[in-house]
């Protein structure tokens, strides 16, 4: 079984509509008009799967957007027979929809609606598996085909006679090479309504634009007389690019540090149509045995389109580790470089693109292509004698990009420099901030009931816990794998911190061998015998990396193995030398001068408090609570109640107000970290201390009143943008939501808020469960709709659009962790309420 997450999905959630659409696909001409699908009208044949809400992010109308929904995320195998009738509707409409295989591995797992959007529009859908369909036509608008000679033979590296096939799949004999005529236009092809490309099969590996005067399919007719007539203009279009020795519109190679080598010296080249459909097409092509830069590899490349769009949405897979990986475009003379801001967060989208006179048409027109990727993956801008070229740095052997050409001569084609930069913009922000989505299907309704109980609350903590033991958790070992960030792992305060301290917290209430192994094998893997801590470097001061020092700690109280004291010894040395602001607040690290983060105080005052109590007779206590007094005088806004997320000393960080030096917004999880702070802290802080204790507790009071005008109303939950929920693309977001309710819930059980805000609390908790999970058809669970990384500086600006650009995920340990927490800390709110 498949799991698939629902990242990048655009919106509702929405029903799939299996599409009898690849008529022709095996032999002779592909039919080009329609598909045809089935539903049903039938409301007693239909069974609902989910309901959706989905929300256009940006203010620009994103038509024909692509949503994609898994099955499993629907609560369906691949092989459950409902899988065959899914269909999408809004009310009684019925929308476009294809099933798809998405990872192209021969088993459908996605079910694609596209949605036309208004600026900020939302949309309501429903998925139903319905076994009485009445028909469905769909306008055929994206294409994929590979054809070849039969009936002819070979004479050397020439195929003599015969006429053309189209098959699913094609492996070339050995002697075939260019202009071997025997693949009709020399290789695989895919298009939109706007757009079609042809690849190279053979050592030339080149990528080629067939610019289109028309939305209907072409590709089923090009080239059928041979090479010439495709060169020249016609009705539909026709190939638009010298490619020569370079990298075409947007092909791969290896940059040698003085030019691309291109994908030339193969064993064996296979191209294979995985998807033809109306709304979707895609290519899988294998390269097999490629010789490069001493090594022998193979290479995968998987090619989509979808409808509407220009966009080749291109996944590289190598089967060993290859540096400067180099993408790009041909450059030809009197063309314009273009390039998109750099300025941005490292996983968000910009490109590289050329524009000016390059087609071949013959006639003045103007051509536009480029490629999109994200900024992180680009090690350098360079070139070559023929092709722009971006090189990359492929993370675990795997590259994401897109590649796309905009021709004037298209049908309301792009005509100016100035319009295709306003276009690839636009798109770059397209893939960036999705369309929001809520979602619930019929399975996750049904394990659900409210308000939610103590013994419910537990489970859930426990089910999530499950889940990800049997998905990752026990990978964040040393020489593991950090599957959020595609790395190896560091020694990091979620994956070594705060998760593995939830699994901990469980297993008091709930003791089981299996929770109470995982902080020996994940964090303690990292200590050495001698107390030393793997990929950990005191001199970065970063105070994140002391947070899992509350692992070590409980580490060393359960086995008293000295090795953990050391440890901890050594993070107590970074505080004690940590850099500080001119009054005595730690900074975030070396790397962030004079800056204070609200996330910094979780990461590094509970450990310092616990080390105090343990090994300090708490003589470091007055120092916790003076970083809690100066991040309220220094962050808080009193108008408000809420804090700001950073504060810089210096007023010189492009997001610090010059005046004050804070940042401009009030992030969700910023704020999380503070009040799950504040709670923990007390833990250590002696009651019968109360001076000590009583900044602290002023600060959870007002908090506890203060966040609680914020909470939505309808949900129980709070927003990425804490104060501006109605904003566009603003949504709803569970690793912050889950901390407000664990710092409720933990406030009211160590009666620091009285126990009027228990209906605050009970809300939240039915609204983390109601909102942020899924239940799958294995039985494993999800926490859905996690801001995965929010932080300041190196192109995050701070700004609004930067916290709507962060990726939205789901089973972060950023989340997972004040989720388990809250189930635990409900589980003792609710059992004392049980009792009474």
């Amino acid at each position: 079984m498949k799991r698939k997450k629902m990242a990048n999905i655009g919106g509702l959630v929405s029903g799939s509509l299996l599409l009898a659409l690849i008529a022709g696909c095996d032999s002779g001409k592909p039919t080009t008009e329609t598909s045809v699908a089935t539903v049903s009208s039938s409301a007693a044949s239909a069974a609902v799967l989910a309901q959706a809400e989905i929300a256009n992010s940006t203010d620009f109308a994103r038509p024909r957007e692509p949503v994609y929904f898994s099955l499993y995320d629907l609560g369906l195998e691949a092989q459950d027979a409902q899988v065959e009738h899914l269909i999408a509707k809004e009310g009684e409409q019925r929308l476009p929809t294809q099933l798809v295989d998405r990872d192209a591995d021969g088993t459908p797992d996605d079910l694609l609606v596209t949605l036309d959007f208004s600026p900020a529009q939302e949309r309501n859908i429903t998925i139903l598996s319905d076994t009485e369909a009445d028909a469905l036509e769909i306008a055929k608008q994206t294409q994929a085909e590979i054809s070849h000679k039969v009936g002819g033979e070979w004479q050397d590296k020439k195929y003599i006679g015969g006429t053309f096939q189209n098959v699913k799949e094609l492996t070339p004999p050995p002697q075939y090479t260019d202009h071997s005529e025997y693949i009709r236009y020399e290789g695989p092809g895919i298009e939109s309504d706007k757009v079609g490309y042809r690849i190279y099969l053979d050592w030339r590996n080149g990528f080629d634009i067939f610019g289109k005067k028309t939305s209907d399919m072409v590709l089923q007719n090009v080239g059928q007389d041979g090479y010439q007539s495709y060169h020249e203009p016609a009705d539909w279009g026709m190939d638009l690019l010298k490619v020569g020795k370079s990298l075409g519109a947007g092909g791969y190679g290896f940059w040698n540090g003085k030019e691309v080598e291109l994908v030339s010296k193969v064993d064996q080249w296979t191209a294979k149509v995985v998807e033809d459909g109306p709304l979707y097409s895609a290519l899988n092509l294998t390269y097999k045995g490629w010789e490069i830069n001493n090594q022998k590899l193979d290479l995968v490349s998987n090619l989509s389109m979808t409808a509407g769009s220009r966009l080749v949405h291109t996944r590289l897979s190598m089967s060993e580790e290859l540096p400067n990986l180099a993408i790009g475009m041909v450059k030809h003379p009197g063309t314009k470089l273009l390039q998109g801001s750099q300025e941005v967060s490292g996983y968000a989208w910009t490109y590289v693109a050329s524009w000016g006179k390059q087609s071949l048409s013959g006639e003045d027109d103007y051509l536009g292509m480029a490629i999109l990727f994200h900024r992180q993956s680009r090690i350098e801008q360079t070139e070559d004698a023929n092709s722009y070229v971006s090189v990359m740095e492929p993370t675990d052997g795997e590259l994401e990009y897109y590649f796309l050409a905009a021709w004037d001569g298209e049908k309301d084609g792009i005509k100016t420099e100035e319009e295709f930069v306003a276009y690839l913009e636009q798109e770059v922000k397209r893939l960036t901030v999705t369309p929001r989505v809520r979602f619930e299907s019929k399975l996750s309704e049904s394990a659900k009931s409210f308000p939610i109980t103590a013994d419910a609350a537990l489970n859930w903590s426990k089910r999530l816990v499950d889940s990800e033991l049997e998905r990752k958790t026990l990978n964040y070992h040393y020489n593991g794998w950090d599957e959020n960030r595609r790395r190896k792992p560091k020694f990091e305060y979620d994956i070594h911190g705060l998760q593995i301290l939830a699994l901990e917290e469980l297993a008091k209430v709930s003791p089981d061998a299996r929770y109470d192994d995982v902080a020996e094998k994940v964090t303690g893997s990292f200590i050495t015998d001698e107390g030393d801590i793997r990929e950990y470097d005191i001199k970065n001061y970063n105070i994140d990396s002391v947070m899992p020092g509350m692992v070590v700690l409980s580490l060393y109280e359960k086995t008293k193995d000295e090795k953990y004291r050391k440890a901890a010894d050594l993070l107590r040395k970074q505080l004690k030398e940590h850099p500080r602001t001119s009054e005595g607040a730690f900074w975030h690290k070396q790397s962030y001068p004079h800056q204070v983060w609200l996330d910094g105080v979780y990461m590094g005052m509970p450990f310092l408090a616990r080390y105090s109590v343990m090994f300090e007779d708490g003589e470091s206590l007055e120092e916790v609570v003076k970083e809690f007094k100066l991040v309220h005088e220094k962050l808080r806004n009193p108008e408000s109640g809420l804090y700001y997320h950073a504060w810089d000393e210096s007023k010189q960080m492009n997001w610090a107000n010059k005046e004050t030096g804070l940042s401009e917004f009030y992030w969700g999880r910023g704020l999380g970290w503070l009040t799950m702070a504040l709670v923990d802290v007390l833990d250590y802080i002696p009651e019968n201390n109360t001076e000590l204790r009583k900044p602290l507790l002023d600060m959870v009071t007002e908090l506890a009143a203060d966040l609680r005008r914020y909470q939505d109303p309808a949900t129980g939950t709070w927003f990425q943008i804490l104060d501006q929920p109605e904003r566009v693309g603003n949504y709803r977001e569970s690793s912050a939501s889950a901390m407000f309710t664990y710092f409720y819930a933990k406030a009211i059980n160590e009666g620091y808020i009285p126990d009027s805000y228990r209906a605050t609390a009970q809300q939240a908790y039915d609204g983390l469960i109601k909102e942020f999970v899924t239940v799958h058809p294995d039985g494993l669970i999800s926490m859905t709709n996690q801001c995965l990384v929010a932080g300041l500086g190196f192109g995050r600006d701070g700004s609004y659009d930067y916290y709507m650009s962060e990726r939205i995920y789901e089973n972060d340990p950023k989340g997972n962790g004040p989720f388990i927490l809250a189930g635990i800390e409900m589980y003792k709110l609710l059992g004392d309420n049980a009792s009474q």
